[in-house]
This record gives C-alpha cells, structure tokens and sequence, in this order.
C-alpha cells in the first residue's frame, strides 16, 4: 500500500457495497420467510397427497438456498465493512499526518518521506542550520538511531519531519496489513456454482464466519457488545441502539451470542439460532459419517458358572470405547434437531403458526426453546418447563405438548392471540434415580427461567400486558417453584402437572396472585407420593412439620379434573400416568387450555 493508494481510497465505496449486500440478504430472508411461514403454510393448509408432499420438498430446497444467501450474504456485507472501518482508520492517520504537515510547511514526497527547510540560525555569526529529507525507518535500532540524530539536529524541523514521517509509515504499514488480512476473508466468501445447499457448505459458512470474526476483532471492538450479564432490558436497550449495519454484525458473526440474549425481540433470536442450528446440523453430521458406524453383532452368549449370559461382543466394547459417547451424543442431537425441523415443517398444519426457535445449542444435554406463535405480540403466553430425562433429543416430544396446548386454546376461545413456548433451557436430571432426587438442578435452572419470563416482557409489542401462565411437568413444576422461591416469577398464573413438589410448602408462596396455582394429578401418577419427601415443601402444623406437594389440599392450589368428562362431540377423554397431561382431547388439557386464555370459570375441579 502505498501513500497515493491511500490517500485516494473511498471506504465509502465498500460501505456502499457492504449496503448492498446487506439489501441481499434481507431480500433472501424475506423470501424464506414467505416461502416457509405462507406459501408451504398454505398449502399444508388446503392441500394433501403425494403431489404436495413433493411440492413441499421442491420449496423446502429453495427456502434452504435462501437462507444460505443470507448467511453468505451477510458475512460479505460484515466482511466488506470490516475491511472499510479498518482502511479508513488508516487514511485517516494519513490525512490527519498530511495536515499536519502541510500547516509546518513540510514537504510530503510521494515515497512518504519528509522535506523540510532550513531553519534560522541562532545568531548573525552562524550558518542556518540545513534542511534535508526524512524517511520512517522499520527496524527498530534504525528509528532510535533517526529520533537521535534528530535530537542532536541543531534545526528542529528535522524532529518535526521524522515525526510525520513515522505516522505516515504507520498509517501506510496498517493499511497494508488490513488489505492483506482481508483478502483472503473477502476471496474465500464465495458458494458452489450449483442450487443444492449441501453440509459441507454449510460447514464452510461456520468456517467462512469464524474467518471474518478474526479478521473483524477491531471492528467488532468498536461496536461493542451487549453487557456483561445484562438484565432483558438492558440486552434490548443495547440492541435498539445498534445501526442497521452493526445489528448485521453481530447476527453474521455472533449468532450464538444474539440468539441466546433474553429481551431481543423474538424474530432476531429466530434468525440467529436458525443459522446455528443450519451450521451446526451440518457440523454434527458430517462428524458422524466420518465414525464407523456401530459393528451389526452387538451381543454374545457365554457361558459362566453353567449359566448362560447375554454380554456384548469384543467387537462392539472396542467400538464403545473409541467412538460411543460421541456417537450418541451427535446421534441424540441430530434427532433433537430434525424434530425442530419438523416443527418448522408443521407450520400451516390445522392453522398452526409459525415457530420460533428463540433458543439453541446442541452442548451438552442441549438446549431448545420453541415457541409456537409469536410471544412478542401474542396477547397470551404459557412458558413449558419438562421434568426429567429431558434433553435436545427428547425435545421433540414436549414441543408436540406445547403444539397440542396451542390447538386446545383456539377450541377454548376460536381465535385467540397466543403464543406456547417449550423451554429447555436448563440441565434437568437425566435419571429419575440417581438425578431425579436431587434439588440442585432445580434452582440452578431457576435464575435462567426468570431471566426468560422477564425477557418476554422485554421484548413484548402487542398491546397492552401480556398473560402469563408458567406451566411445568413433573422436575419442571420443581424448577418452577425454585423460581417463585429465590426471586420474582414473572407469571399471572402457574400450572403444574405431575409434580414432586415445588420446594414451598403453599400456594401462597407462588409469586403469583393468590388463587392463580393450578394444579393436576392424573389417575395412576406415582411422581406426587414419590417426589414428597425430595421435593415438598414443608409446612408446620400442630404436632409438628409436614412436607407438602401441590396435590395435597393443605398446599391451597386450584385442583383441576383430569379424569373424562361429558359425552358426545364434546366429551373429553381421562389422562391416566405420568405422561398424559398434554394427551389430545384429555381434560387435563382442556383445563390448562382455559386457564392459559384465562377462562377460568369454565375450569372443572376433579369429582
């Protein structure tokens, strides 16, 4: 790089260029949209058979080609102005160098030395001291020997001139390491001449993105990020004073970071985990074809003591052992991750709306939070917390739960504006033995719970208060209550299924408005008994201290029937166990439905 280049560059022009980009990738998002939330919605709508089924493919492709466009197209747009923040901050040393240069009256030489005049000599005696020219030197020991020989220079100018020579060889030395930092960032931005969106593409946008994030640490250090520990207000207020442009940033470089900020609105957060769960889907199943799959023969007989024994083979314990837990582990969250794909795919089904997926990571036992309809301006929200076992690949189970709850609030009042979000967004137990019995995964969980509840309201533009409902299911309703105990609960309303006890001995000490805890406990649950003594919360009464779960009447929670009611069309079928609560035309769902839209006078009580 050299001081005319410099001096003549426009960064503007690559902002401008960067806008552009921009413009792409939103026209591609707004077609994704389209394609997957009216066009495939409709027809799912109105049409069946095996020619839609083929047509939903065809537009499952295109949508794919469009939100790869905009991932692309927004490292570009990122990228482009990465590479203007960085040049025109080196211009801008150059500039303010040549001013400065200019009002002394030095000479810039075109190699980026410096010309300067003789000066005035001190006395009528002596001869003015000499001009000459100066350049900046690289190596070290060469610029300490100038900056002497400059201070033993009798005409101060000489100091002057090696000065703005130094800041000119440092604004041209910056510029040339950006251009050649951003190169090969810049270069490599670029897809396959074909329409299929394969994995390995999308593993090469999870690198192209790690790339630019490198390359783009000042740019990005001049945005700044969101706070440290931020409250949901404070996440929305950072978010709000962002530009166009820097919001474009942080999406394309941070999607992680953006969708897991509770208080952004809940379209941001579906488009940065979106490109997370795209990038890591493929991430995880190109790691998983390269592993040998698991040897067929997993099983062997022996004999042992005259009796025979079923144990594994030397085959498969040595395929365990190189590769087992990572299988599984990539195994269970792909599964997890084709189930929110599939409720993507459900979209239009029955009238259902859209999905969001306001929370994603595939880490450890994973984390999905899915909402069907948008919380942000649903008038109704009901926040699902699932119990023990739960994890990215059991998610697809609990966000069928919510779906369900979704369909019996339009039977309970046709229309309503509601939006019923599954969170995983805590480690619950994974064994109902060795876990289960444990508090510490509840009140762990807890602060994150309430951090979300706030965050709906943080990012809420429908009118007026929204109304809350937190609903949980057997170590959920344990969280949930860990929550009411240790903080504020942000809900109008809780509605616990199955539970094992919610740490406070009463319904009073819900955080919720007194007579707002609900409470079901289907025929032949064994959790409530169970849970008592782990869980429950205790109670002094005379003679001594009880432990208390919210089916028992002294707890003061509504109970609310699970059992069949009615005949005919409108009968409703009884929910039996531990797992029914959710069950399509139970009761008990049809009670959470009616509390979640806040009819409450048509809630039944058990007989």
């Amino acid at each position: 790089m050299d001081l005319a280049t410099l001096k003549k560059l426009k960064p503007s022009e690559y902002e401008d260029a960067a806008d552009g980009y921009r413009a792409a990738g939103d026209m591609a998002h707004a077609a994704k949209d389209h394609i997957d939330n009216v066009v495939a919605a409709g027809m799912r709508k109105s049409l069946q058979g095996h020619a839609l089924e083929a047509a939903l493919g065809e537009l499952k492709n295109l949508s794919a080609d469009f939100h790869y466009t905009q991932i692309e197209c927004g490292l570009v747009s990122t990228a482009l102005n990465g590479f203007a923040h960085d040049m025109d901050t080196a211009r801008r040393k150059l500039l303010a160098a040549l001013d400065d240069a200019e009002a002394l009256k030095l000479t810039v030489n075109a190699d980026g030395s410096v010309t300067y005049p003789e000066a005035r000599p001190r006395n009528s005696v002596e001869s003015p001291p000499q001009g000459g020219a100066v350049g900046s030197a690289t190596d070290p020991t060469a610029q300490a020997v100038g900056r002497q020989a400059a201070g033993f220079d009798p005409n101060p100018h000489h100091a002057e001139a090696l000065a703005i020579a130094d800041r000119i060889a440092t604004a041209l030395k910056e510029a040339t390491e950006a251009d050649a930092k951003w190169e090969p960032k810049i270069r490599a931005l670029k897809a396959d001449d074909d329409l299929t969106v394969s994995h390995q593409d999308l593993k090469d946008a999870q690198s192209d993105m790690a790339g630019v994030r490198d390359a783009g640490k000042g740019y990005l250090e001049s945005i700044g990020g969101p706070p440290k520990d931020g409250s949901p207000q404070e996440n929305s207020d950072w978010w709000n004073g962002l530009s166009p442009e820097e919001r474009e940033t942080c999406l394309s470089l941070h999607p992680d970071v953006v969708g897991r900020l509770d208080g952004l609105p809940s379209e941001i957060r579906d488009e940065a985990n979106r490109i997370v769960l795209d990038e890591k889907q493929a991430e995880y199943q190109l790691r998983i074809d390269s592993i040998p799959k698991p040897p067929a023969n997993e099983w062997t007989w022996i004999t042992a003591g005259g009796h025979p024994s079923k144990v594994h083979t030397d085959e498969w314990m040595e395929w365990n052992r190189k590769y087992g837990d990572e299988y599984r582990h990539l195994q269970s969250s792909l599964k997890g991750m084709n189930a929110i794909r599939t409720r993507f795919d459900q979209t239009g089904e029955g009238g259902l709306p859209e999905a969001y997926l306001i929370g994603f990571s595939p880490e450890g036992n994973g984390r999905a939070i899915v909402a069907t309809g948008n919380p942000d301006t649903a008038q109704h929200q009901a926040v699902y917390v699932p119990g023990t076992t739960s994890n990215l690949g059991k998610i697809g189970g609990d966000i069928d739960r919510m779906t369900e709850l979704w369909r019996q609030t339009q039977k309970a009042t046709p229309g309503a504006s509601v939006s019923t979000i599954t969170w995983l967004g805590y480690d619950a137990p994974q064994d109902v033995v060795k876990d289960a019995p444990f508090e510490h995964y509840a009140y762990d969980g807890a602060p994150a719970y309430r951090q979300f509840m706030d965050g709906l309201d943080a990012s809420h533009t429908g009118y007026g208060d929204p109304h809350r409902t937190a609903v949980g299911h057997s170590y959920g309703t344990t969280l949930i209550g860990a929550a009411a105990q240790t903080g504020d609960l942000n809900a109008d309303d809780v509605i616990l299924a199955g539970s094992p006890g919610v740490k406070v001995g009463s319904a009073d000490e819900m955080d919720v408005p007194k007579g707002h805890v609900w409470n079901e406990e289907a025929d032949g649950d064994p959790v409530p008994d169970i849970g008592r003594w782990g869980h429950g919360g205790s109670q002094w009464k005379p003679g001594g201290g009880v432990f208390l779960v919210p089916s028992d009447e002294a707890f003061g929670a509504n109970q609310m029937n699970t059992r069949a009611e009615g005949s005919g069309p409108t009968a409703t079928k009884g929910a039996e166990g531990h797992s029914q609560y959710w069950d399509r035309d139970t009761t008990a769902l049809k009670n959470q439905a009616l509390v979640v839209v806040g009819e409450y006078g048509n809630v039944t009580a058990p007989p």
